[in-house]
């Protein structure tokens, strides 16, 4: 299944492209309609010939897998960012969805009706329609579980193809994380002041890969980032590392985001919720901050968007 998003650089030639075929079919409403009918019936007798003897290319696909928020607007500016700049970057190939997150899929079925393929169904899918060079591309920040999950399901499919590759995560070199971290940057300059400290709110996982978050402070700091503080939702740093940091470095203000490609339940409950006394925003304002919350993903960051494309490149050149 194709998915049909156009990227943000795409946008505007799209609407005038419209604009434009709208004025020359204005233009054309005096043509004889006699001729017309002609041309038409020309133009079956030739498609009908065409279609008996064409030989159907099947494009190689290029799957990008998330683990999907059920925030339909976040997600139509974040993954749906994602995979559009991908599908700009790579017009030869079909560029699909899959989300790994089943509970995420069953909740979008039973509210809209549409269905989203997890990854197994994606697969079986690529491999029935008989595609042979397949590129999966995760959203995910790290190599973590379900990355390492995705990599494993991948080996059932790979005698099934003549050629399969996956990209890298988001943050996997040195490389990555400082476009990242300026990509970061770039994108919160509006709210730096030297009374503000800018809070990144990741998810946090039990496994090895949590260090990139660490990592990444201190990444930020040896870029002179000193007024950025990372934390987590179920590892460390944790929410109150974050606070007292901040509040041990004299910041006054605060202004959250998340540190995930979405802005979906975890931004919008466990950074933002001020009625949650546990949530990032609660505890900030306890410890005496003036909070501001940004309910934007990273997907939303164009930066962050060409480290992904980066990524399904070297991919698809390690093929």
């Amino acid at each position: 299944m194709l998915h049909s998003h156009v990227s943000r650089r795409q946008f505007m030639g799209a609407s005038l492209g419209v604009m434009a075929a709208a004025a020359g079919l204005a233009g054309c409403a005096g043509a004889s309609s006699t001729s017309q009918a002609a041309n038409a019936s020309k133009a079956s007798d030739s498609a009908s010939t065409t279609t008996d003897t064409a030989v159907e290319i099947i494009k190689p696909v290029i799957l990008v897998v998330s683990f999907g928020t059920s925030y339909a607007s976040s997600r139509h500016v974040t993954i749906g960012a994602i995979e559009s700049d991908i599908r700009e970057a790579f017009p030869t190939y079909d560029v699909r969805r899959a989300f790994t997150a089943q509970t995420i899929i069953d909740h979008i079925q039973k509210d809209t009706g549409r269905h989203i393929d997890n990854f197994k169904e994606a697969m079986d899918k690529i491999v029935a329609e008989g595609v042979k060079r397949v590129i999966v591309q995760p959203t995910h920040l790290m190599d973590g579980f379900e990355y390492q999950d995705i990599v494993k399901e991948l080996e059932d499919y790979k005698s099934k193809l003549d050629a399969v590759a996956v990209g890298a995560p988001l943050l996997t070199t040195a490389e990555d994380r400082v476009a990242v971290i300026e990509a970061i940057h770039d994108a919160m300059g509006r709210y730096e002041d030297d009374k503000t400290a800018i809070c990144l709110m990741g998810h946090g996982t039990e496994a090895e890969s949590n260090s990139v978050y660490a990592t990444l402070q201190q990444e930020l700091v040896n870029k002179g980032y000193k007024n950025y503080f990372v934390a987590t939702v179920e590892a460390t740093p944790t929410f109150a590392d974050a606070v007292k940091a901040a509040k041990d470095a004299g910041y006054t203000k605060a202004v959250l985001r998340p540190l995930m490609v979405v802005a979906g339940d975890h931004a919008t409950n466990d950074m933002a919720d001020t009625s949650d006394p546990e949530s990032f925003a609660s505890l900030m304002i306890a410890a005496g901050f003036e909070v501001t919350s940004i309910l934007e993903g990273l997907g939303q960051i164009v930066g962050v968007d060409e480290v992904y494309v980066s990524h399904v490149k070297a991919a698809i050149d390690s093929l």
